[in-house]
Formats: structure tokens, C-alpha cells, sequence
């Protein structure tokens, strides 16, 4: 089983992805991990003069470093099995840097006085992936890598499909898959998932409020209970066929041991799940799903 670690306390996240770049890539960049972290710290703390602080419950700071925890150890297990193609240490840069920069897109700009940057929920990938490109562009990263950072993050959208987005190449796919993956797992297997989720009804009936469209996914749950009674369905037709099929199946490099092993973080949100089910039944509708 992998080493607890406060999704909490950004330093030992820190810590956890650089003692895997540095195992992966052991002539890489001693800084990379520290300066993308801080990056990201910036900008959800309101440290970037064009936004302000993050001020979503659901999708905070904590959220983000939880995909990211994930994500480092699905490529770290993955590297350590030997499996191929192997991921190059730009990618793998690339990728860290589209996990913490896939929610930038709730962040509001400092003129931005209404509401939370949960009115955001429908738009907030694309507004991340534009995020990034700014961001990125202003510090000198070239245009393909400025795109692959774009492509992976578009992996984190409730829709997305990755088996029809135009990835440069399969690399890029394969780094785009991981991230989903780590989104989609870091999150529904945090201790505290099923206590947040009210937080999130709460992020989606602000957007539903904003975008006034009562057939967006986000306008679908009519209370915090709702949107628990259905986690479940959600997660048996939603989450597990798309980490199985559209994710490539790579949630399997998490199997402790690989590859028989037990999956720690599938065990977690099964319990979850199970939680969830003796309070609630069996809900048939996933409907849309309860996730960010």
C-alpha cells in the first residue's frame, strides 16, 4: 500500500512527485517539480496579479494535489514495471503541469466581483487549458509543448473523449490518460470524498443558477442528497468504463502489487460506494455524475 501522504500540505505532495521524477529521471531538472509547484500555489492562493484566490469549496487547491498525487504514482508504478513505451521526461514534465493547471479554470480574474469561480463548472476546461497556454507561453514554453499541456488537460472534462481528441502524437495520449485517470481516482478516494460532495452540489447549483440551462448536467441534481444517492451509479456506469476503455486501463498500474495486486485506491472509493449504498439503496440513473 502507498505511503500516506496530507493532500493537504502542498510541500509533501511536492515531495512524493520529485522523489518519482527523480527516480524516473535521475539527469532531470532538480528544480522542475518545485518550480511547477509553486507555480500553481500562486495562482490558487491569489499570488498572480490577473486572478484572485481560488474560492471554490469542491475544487480547491486540495483537490488539485490529490489527481497530482495520483498521477505520479500511476507513471512512477508504471516506469517501475517496465512497461512501454516508456514515458521521456519531458512528457512526464508536460503532464505534471497539466495536472495542476486543470481547475486554473475556476480561478476569477481580480475585475470579477460576482459569485464564486464555481459559476464556471460548464466552461472551466476550456478556461484552464487557456490558462495554461498563457501562463506557459509567458515563460517560454514552445507552441507543441504549450499544446500538449492543452490536450492533456481537455482529458479531465466530464465528455471528453480521448480516443477522438488530436493528440500530436500517442505519448501525448497516453500522458492525457494518466491524468484522467488521476482525476477521476485522486479525488473519489480522498478520505474525506463523501463529506465534500455537498460542496460540490454546491459548485453545480451555482453554475446551474448562472447559466441558467436547465438541461446542463449541472442543473440534474436537486439537492446534496441526490447527488450522494446517485455517486454510486455513477461510479459503476460512468467511472469504471471510462478508466477501463476511453483511460486505456492504466488505473491498473496502481495494483499493489502490479499486476495482481489489490488497488488501493479502488478499494477506497468501493468502501465509499458501499458507504453510500446502505444509506441511500440502489440508485439506477449515474445521471451525469458527481465529479469535477
Amino acid at each position: 500500500m502507498p505511503e500516506w501522504v496530507s493532500t493537504r500540505d502542498p510541500n509533501a505532495v511536492a515531495a512524493v512527485v520529485q522523489a518519482t521524477y527523480a527516480e524516473m529521471f535521475p539527469e532531470g531538472d532538480p528544480l522542475f517539480v518545485s518550480r511547477a509547484f509553486s507555480w500553481v500555489i500562486q495562482a490558487f492562493r491569489g499570488e498572480l496579479p490577473e486572478y484572485q484566490a481560488v474560492d471554490t469549496r469542491y475544487h480547491d487547491l486540495e483537490h488539485t494535489l490529490q489527481g497530482t498525487l495520483c498521477f505520479a504514482r500511476l507513471l512512477g508504478n508504471r516506469h517501475r514495471v517496465g512497461a512501454q513505451p516508456a514515458v521521456p521526461q519531458r512528457w512526464f514534465e508536460l503532464g505534471l503541469l497539466a495536472i495542476l493547471f486543470h481547475d486554473t479554470g475556476y480561478l476569477k480574474r481580480r475585475e470579477d466581483r460576482e459569485g464564486t469561480g464555481a459559476k464556471y463548472t460548464l466552461v472551466h476546461v476550456h478556461r484552464s487549458a487557456d490558462f495554461a497556454a498563457t501562463f506557459l507561453r509567458a515563460r517560454g514554453f514552445a507552441e507543441r509543448e504549450i499544446r500538449a499541456v492543452q490536450n492533456m488537460i481537455r482529458c479531465t472534462g466530464v465528455d471528453a473523449r480521448p480516443s477522438v481528441l488530436s493528440f500530436q502524437d500517442e505519448l501525448e495520449r497516453l500522458v492525457g490518460c494518466a491524468l484522467g485517470t488521476a482525476d477521476l481516482l485522486g479525488q473519489m478516494a480522498a478520505e474525506d470524498y463523501l463529506e465534500k460532495l455537498p460542496a460540490l452540489y454546491g459548485e453545480f447549483a451555482e453554475a446551474a443558477q448562472h447559466t441558467r440551462d436547465p438541461h446542463s448536467f449541472v442543473a440534474s441534481f436537486r439537492s446534496a442528497e441526490e447527488l450522494l444517492a446517485r455517486t454510486p451509479a455513477f461510479w459503476e456506469a460512468y467511472v469504471k468504463p471510462r478508466l477501463e476503455d476511453e483511460f486505456l486501463g492504466l488505473y491498473r498500474f496502481l495494483n499493489d502489487p502490479y499486476p495482481d495486486g489489490p488497488n488501493p485506491y479502488v478499494m477506497r472509493i468501493e468502501a465509499h460506494m458501499e458507504r453510500l449504498r446502505r444509506r441511500f439503496g440502489a440508485a439506477e440513473d449515474p445521471g451525469p455524475g458527481p465529479r469535477g
